[in-house]
């Protein structure tokens, strides 16, 4: 199962500083990131995937339920400034397999995340 390879590392500071919430087990679906402590404070990230880095997609979401701007990112990826999007994030999907466009697209559309991930609300 390709999910358990996924991992991420959030970090409330530019440059990976701060306060740091990490994924080790795999893909996660996150409704609501209240229930992480952690709405609009992501500023950096860590992504990555063990088995195969080119394998791992993140969808960060500028509002609960999967909803609003939102920003994608496949295979390893280092992102030290979010830029425009820092202090955005309200909710997200991370997977250890490489999504479509079509997939993310139904995941807006339906506000439903695949069915293979730990789902965290509040």
């Amino acid at each position: 199962m390709a999910n358990r390879d996924a991992r991420l590392a959030f970090y409330q500071n530019n440059n990976f500083s701060g306060r740091r919430i990490l994924f080790r087990r795999g893909g996660v679906a996150v409704r609501d990131a209240n229930a992480l402590g952690f709405n609009d404070q992501l500023s950096s990230f860590r992504l990555r995937n063990t088995a195969n880095g080119r394998d791992v997609t993140l969808i960060l979401f500028a509002d609960t339920n999967y909803r609003g701007d939102f920003r994608v990112y496949r295979g390893n990826t280092n992102v030290a400034n979010l830029g425009n999007f820092n202090d955005k994030m309200s909710s997200f999907i991370v997977v250890g397999r490489r999504l479509t466009d079509a997939q993310i697209n139904r995941i807006r559309n339906t506000r439903i995340p695949p069915t293979d991930l730990l789902r965290i609300r509040p």
